[in-house]
């Protein structure tokens, strides 16, 4: 086998290699909308040169952290792909978190620079007063013209800096690339290490079963930080040479108006922006015929909602995509043609993907029994940082362990039946969180509901309901409670239904039980 640097350095290829291809094949095609800045590729491709070189002339080293606390903006697209080409390992974090939050992450990765948009340095400021080593670059991103603490450096300084080219790092496609935090939505976030091939693995299975090409025009309103976002859709879109429209958030109102004057075919949403979307009074008076694909994931689609999706947006066809951040995400897709044939389902494991179905000595299941999903991908991580252990766990036998509950039918699809975690045990039965919320999200008086356990002298968990109500809409929980009673057996039936203004979520659209557990207990 022939073992040579030379032939190393010739078959390297990094994510960060992305827009120096593109500005290659299509240099002056627009890559990028952002409020009035429009960037084609070459303009992209030599600001992320620029960005990189500035952070190896601050001391950042191949290998190193570089964390990125910022909402969407032009500025973390470029600087993301700028720290991966200055051969460093990109970090975002979740910018809806508190100064202890923050420091977790920060304590936990080690970065050796954060960058921060100006409305956040001040968390960052006091994030780092709590470490105990707090010695890292500052830079900060000039967005809302906040004051900024002493001794940070704006990037715009490292924009504009003479166009010198790219620095000469050469990184293998094994090496890790990126460093993605789960959403904690159960316990402490664990720091999921990605490489480039893993992440080029997922992006051609997203091409291939996401129906994705070059002539899409894509809106993007999810956060950045979080895979989702960020590697199902902006990257693949850079990666093929679509366009993108870039939004700070995912405002309804701005969204419908930026499909109609943007022309945008494309549209990933979780459930809950799809469902605030239909909901809006402009959601009928603007033109939306452009849009002929739509994306859902990040959490669990109620039936009723695609179904009112097709009937309100026929030309629309639609994908459910489903993994999680371990897989750099996706795992499986539903597509189009398969909404109705297998409603419910999160479609067939995706082209770089084999997925089975396992009891708790990992032996694969029968069709149609319910065990743990597993995964083997080149898509998977590397590994959770700093956490043997866990990795450890996370790959025995050879397979990744998902730690969601499933099963597969005849026809190969898998159903997600819910987290082992969300699994509620009442009464000496097993009830599945989903089933429930199906049942209550079925009745035309409710807009969302998530189902949990709660500790009980009686039934050991009691199913629990937080339900939100549509607009203008009168109805108390006995109604709820009576519309369940002949759709569930009497296990599965919600024990207490409590009526919410709002339910928790993080920024990416997942309802947070844990949090709803927490408030209920107390």
């Amino acid at each position: 086998m022939i073992d040579s640097p030379v032939v190393g350095r010739a078959r390297a290829r990094s994510i960060s290699d992305i827009l120096r291809l593109q500005a290659a094949r299509n240099p002056g095609r627009i890559a990028l909308c952002f409020e009035e800045q429009e960037d084609s590729f070459a303009d992209l491709d030599d600001l992320v040169s620029r960005a990189a070189s500035a952070l190896r002339a601050a001391g950042v080293e191949t290998g190193d952290r570089v964390a990125l606390f910022s909402r969407n903006n032009r500025h973390f697209i470029i600087l993301r792909f700028a720290i991966i080409r200055a051969g460093a390992i990109f970090t975002p974090i979740n910018f809806m978190l508190n100064a202890d939050e923050v420091a977790y992450i920060l304590d936990h990765a080690g970065p050796s620079v954060v960058i921060a948009e100006d409305a956040l340095c001040g968390v960052v400021e006091e994030a780092l007063r709590l470490l105990s080593d707090p010695r890292v670059v500052r830079a900060y991103i000039p967005s809302a013209g906040n004051q900024i603490p002493a001794r940070w450096i704006s990037v715009e300084d490292w924009l504009s800096r003479p166009s010198g080219g790219a620095p000469a790092v050469i990184r293998d496609e094994d090496d890790p690339v990126q460093l993605m935090y789960t959403s904690g939505t159960e316990s402490r976030p664990k720091g999921a290490l990605l490489s480039s091939r893993a992440l080029f693995a997922q992006y051609l299975s997203c091409i291939v079963d996401g129906g994705m090409d070059a002539e899409d025009v894509e809106l993007h309103c999810l956060p950045l930080y979080h895979c989702a976002q960020l590697d199902c859709f902006l990257t693949v879109d850079l990666y093929i040479g679509a366009k993108s429209i870039l939004m700070r958030t995912p405002d309804p109102a701005r969204m419908l108006e930026a499909i109609e004057r943007e022309r945008v075919t494309k549209l990933f949403c979780p459930p809950t922006v799809w469902i605030s979307l239909l909901r809006h009074p402009d959601f009928e008076r603007r033109d939306l015929s452009s849009l002929t694909k739509g994306y859902y994931g990040a959490s669990i689609m109620p039936v009723a909602v695609i179904e009112e999706l097709s009937r309100r947006l026929p030309t629309v066809r639609l994908w459910n995509l489903y993994g999680q951040t371990e897989l750099a995400p996706v795992a499986a897709i539903l597509k189009p043609q398969e909404q109705f044939a297998k409603l419910g389902s999160a479609g067939r494991p995706v082209l770089n993907v084999e997925t089975r179905v396992v009891d708790e000595h990992d032996r694969p299941v029968a069709v149609g029994l319910v065990g743990e999903i597993v995964h083997r991908s080149p898509q998977a991580m590397l590994g959770y940082y700093r956490d043997d252990e866990k990795t450890a766990e996370a790959f025995k036998g050879g397979w990744f362990h998902s730690g969601d509950l499933g099963r597969f039918d005849e026809d190969g699809y898998l159903y997600i039946v819910d987290r082992k975690k969300d699994m509620i045990k009442s009464g000496g039965e097993n009830v599945a969180s989903r089933e429930v919320e199906e049942v209550i999200f079925a009745h035309p008086a409710v807009a969302e509901v998530a189902v949990f356990g709660l500790p009980d002298d009686k039934w050991i968990e009691a199913v629990t309901a937080a339900v939100v109500l549509r607009e203008n809409a009168v109805i108390g929980a006995k109604e709820l409670a009576d519309h369940c009673r002949p759709r569930l057996a009497s296990y599965k039936q919600p024990k207490t239904i409590y009526l919410v203004d709002r339910l928790p979520k993080n920024a990416s659209g997942k309802i947070l039980k844990r949090e709803l557990r927490e408030s209920y207990l107390r």
